[in-house]
């Protein structure tokens, strides 16, 4: 099994040069070799296989950065077209801009190239880099690759990814749980309670977009419009951890206290665009909670369980089993027309959802 553990760096002046450097080189790889890639199918209907070492002689530059770093990009490059060929909708691979603001590159571990020692971190090229270690790696836990990234808002994180061998053990689904999505409280479960979501991107929206319109003020290529900037990419990481904490809290919880938990499988971004609600389901999270939860079950030996999207558990009554013909979405109360069933519409839908669930765990 593989782990990750993730923890924030602090280069010198020197490191930092040389990291941006590297995400440089790795993003003109990339735009290089899939330009090369695009023209010579253009020409020949054929398939190019480009690698970075092609590109070395002619820019001498790349040979500064580490090689593995840019191995890896040939890498996903690759898996940018298997997936777009697999799944259209995934879209074509894109080339990368020199003004986002999120940079990352990936280096493997060969012959002791990288080591985590004493609240430091050895790194190709850059030698020892000061890291701020929160947590200890198991000494059984073998290190894979390493994932060096810079946020918007300037910090450097170190993403350690780890190879394990863990037996677990599968675990018979006694305590099973059913959740409905809410857009509101982020899920109403089966036990009709529901967690109080913070909504950081609503509470902040009015100081975000104060802070978006001085940006949109300040002249560009300006010292004032760099500093605003980073003010703004500083309160927008805020909102994202703000979200993730609740969420990794969240389900924790769950994971720790059920066997098997139901879900629908939605389509949280069709979802977004056919209700007109991007702002307030992409606030919501939960996506990024599902997933979360999948895993950390999964680690345990427990199970996520996902139910057809189609399936009608608003309009199904859960004491009687009855159809209802038409819900319409602004009705929250659901009233069963056949046995007379009077209750919350989101809880009577999670419960509905267990039942489905159980059904295909049995």
């Amino acid at each position: 099994m593989n782990k990750a553990f993730k923890f924030r760096l602090y280069p010198n002046a020197g490191q930092k040069v040389l990291l941006i450097r590297t995400f440089g080189c790795v993003r003109f790889i990339y735009n290089r070799m899939l330009a090369d890639k695009i023209a010579h199918y253009e020409t020949t209907m054929r398939n190019k296989r480009v690698t970075p070492a092609q590109y070395k002689a002619e820019f001498t530059w790349l040979r500064e950065v580490d090689s593995l770093a840019l191995a890896n990009v040939q890498l996903h490059l690759e898996t940018a077209f298997r997936n777009f060929f697999r799944d259209k909708s995934i879209g074509f691979p894109k080339f990368k801009s020199k003004h986002r603001g999120y940079n990352s590159y990936t280096t493997n571990l060969v012959n002791g190239n990288i080591a985590l020692t004493g609240g430091f971190i050895k790194l190709p090229k850059l030698g020892l880099v000061r890291i701020k270690q929160h947590r200890q790696v198991p000494d059984d836990y073998r290190l894979k690759s390493v994932t060096v990234s810079l946020t918007p808002s300037g910090k450097y994180f170190a993403s350690l990814l780890y190879d394990y061998e863990s037996e677990v053990v599968t675990v018979k689904p006694v305590d099973v749980l059913g959740l409905d999505y809410s857009m509101a409280e982020l899920y109403v479960d089966s036990n009709d309670e529901s967690p109080k979501y913070p909504k950081p991107y609503r509470v902040a929206q009015t100081k975000l977009a104060k802070e978006q319109r001085k940006l949109s003020q300040r002249k560009k290529g300006g010292s004032n419009r760099a500093k605003q900037k980073l003010k703004v990419a500083r309160l927008h990481e805020h909102i994202a951890n703000q979200r993730s904490d609740f969420l990794h809290k969240q389900s924790r919880q769950i994971a720790n206290a059920y066997d098997a938990v139901c879900i629908e499988d939605l389509n949280m971004k069709g979802m977004a665009q056919a209700l007109h609600f991007g702002k307030s389901v992409s606030d919501n999270g939960w996506g990024m909670f599902t997933r979360m939860l999948g895993y950390k079950l999964s680690e345990q030996g427990k199970q996520l369980v996902k139910i057809d999207k189609w399936y009608p558990s608003s309009k199904t009554c859960s004491s009687c089993g009855a159809i209802k013909d038409e819900l319409p979405l602004s009705e929250r109360i659901f009233r069963c027309c056949e046995c007379g069933f009077v209750c919350s519409r989101d809880y009577n839908a999670a419960v509905n959802i267990r039942k489905v669930g159980l059904r295909m765990l049995a």
